[in-house]
């Protein structure tokens, strides 16, 4: 199997750090007992940024990882499709 390094995804970081601090701000919304709707909408603003964190990290794995597998055994080639159709397969409900 090739060795090949992963992706750094540092790039991240700052945009985790915001949804840590949403989430804190989720809970302190509960504990003030706040309205349901402005609850709900600041979840919704939690997994609109999460989706583009996955995003962003699921671009740079095909572009880093899956690409590399083109130059790799058929082996390696079919563990990186077999991976991309498992994670597809995965609901998001």
């Amino acid at each position: 199997m090739m060795e090949h390094s992963h992706p750094n995804h540092s790039d991240n970081m700052p945009r985790l750090n915001r949804i840590s601090g949403q989430i804190d701000g989720i809970k302190k919304m509960i504990e003030d007992g706040r309205y349901c709707l402005d609850i709900i909408n600041q979840i919704k603003a939690v997994r609109s940024a999460l989706k583009s964190v996955e995003k962003n990290i699921l671009q740079k794995h095909i572009q880093h990882c899956v690409t590399a597998a083109f130059s790799a055994s058929e082996a390696e080639q079919q563990q990186k499709i077999n991976e991309l159709i498992g994670l597809l397969a995965k609901s998001d409900d």
